[in-house]
């Protein structure tokens, strides 16, 4: 029993650490961009636009290879006028140290995730589809069609990334895990979006099944909106889910800054859960990170996380500590070593592991 413990533990980080794309908000707030500077969708994530790609192929790497005299190299994810295609690539070696257990280890091509994307009406119709391959199976984890009213309003219907909080791509971050709103957890709804100026927002109305099966007739409503400045931002979201199982409700707070070299995010989210037998429960989860950039191409990442399960009792409080180099040697190549350190209560071993990855990255 012990052994399979270790090796669910294992293999569930290695897997969550293995999605999400290069939605890193920190690069957005680096150069003072809104998501959909750089992504097709307005609240970031999944594919890259024309833009997107050329600064990924540019402004992001150390070193652009063939930029100046070769075609081969200038992708920007058009195949045809109408049609759009993009995809991201990991492998990573992870080590996970449990307390008392033996450490576990392992080197593995775990996902890789191709976007599709169809324009019959230029700048008005958008089909797009987001799949993930891994060992045997696969993850539909969008699939929407998009309507531009104009430059500023959009609807989009089907299977969606709900709107809520910072959308960094690490899955296993308090925030994006104890929310329930991450890359893993796509829904099927509706949203309607605004985009002028300095603000951003988005409301999505979807069944609160994290993209299975309708039980009931219970909603989810996520709001989130944003305002950018180009060395800074503050944004808030709401999301209400209705469900037989149990009422939940998520407020957040996030902002983002760049002092310098040094690029700032933060967040803090309270949640509520009302489908307990003891009744109503709080938790309370936070996000402190700095991105160092050291020269072009290379940025080294630390942060600070916080989370309180239930605000009724005392010392359960968890905690953990990140830091990360990231290394974009040349275009669409990301190189990531880091080291993540758990605390957590000394009864239970798994909340007080140590995990140590080295990944290469490849998206385009």
């Amino acid at each position: 029993m012990m052994l399979r413990t270790r090796l669910a533990v294992t293999a569930m980080t290695f897997v969550v650490w293995c999605s999400g794309a290069l939605a890193d908000p920190y690069l957005a707030v680096q150069e003072g961009y809104n998501c959909s500077a750089c992504h097709v969708s307005a609240s970031g994530g999944g594919m890259r636009n024309v833009f997107g790609s050329v600064y990924s192929r540019m402004l992001l790497p150390a070193k652009s290879l063939g930029a100046t005299d070769t075609e081969s190299f200038k992708w920007n994810g058009e195949l045809l006028k109408y049609f759009k295609a993009g995809a991201n690539v990991r492998a990573s070696e992870l080590r996970t140290s449990i307390p008392g257990r033996d450490d576990e280890s392992g080197w593995d091509l775990e996902r890789a995730s191709v976007y599709l994307a169809i324009e019959p009406i230029k700048d008005k119709l958008l089909i797009y589809a987001d799949q993930e391959f891994g060992q045997g199976d696969h993850f539909n984890r969008e699939a929407w069609v998009r309507w531009n009213f104009n430059q500023s309003f959009y609807a989009r219907a089907g299977r969606i990334f709900l709107p809520f909080g910072l959308r960094i791509e690490d899955d296993t971050a308090f925030i994006r895990r104890v929310s329930g709103i991450n890359f893993t957890t796509p829904d099927k709804g509706v949203e309607v979006g605004y985009e002028k100026g300095p603000w951003s927002a988005q409301l999505a109305v979807s069944n609160g099944t994290a993209g299975g099966p309708e039980l009931d007739d219970g909603k989810q409503i996520s709001l989130s909106s944003v305002y950018v400045q180009p060395r800074w931002r503050l944004g808030g979201s709401i999301n209400f889910n209705n469900s037989d199982a149990g009422d939940r409700e998520l407020y957040a707070v996030f902002a983002g800054t760049r002092t310098g070299p040094v690029t700032w995010l933060a967040e803090i989210d309270f949640i509520v859960d009302m489908g307990f037998p003891e009744g109503r429960r709080s938790h309370i989860a936070t996000l402190l990170e700095g991105n160092w950039k050291i020269r072009k191409g290379l940025n080294a990442k630390l942060s600070y996380e916080y989370f309180d399960p239930d605000d009724t009792l005392e010392e359960d409080q968890q905690n953990r500590i990140s830091a990360v180099l990231e290394f974009f040697p040349i275009q669409f190549t990301q190189l990531r070593l880091g080291a993540r350190y758990y605390n957590g209560i000394p009864q239970n071993p798994v909340q007080n592991r140590t995990e140590m990855f080295l990944q290469l990255h490849l998206f385009f």
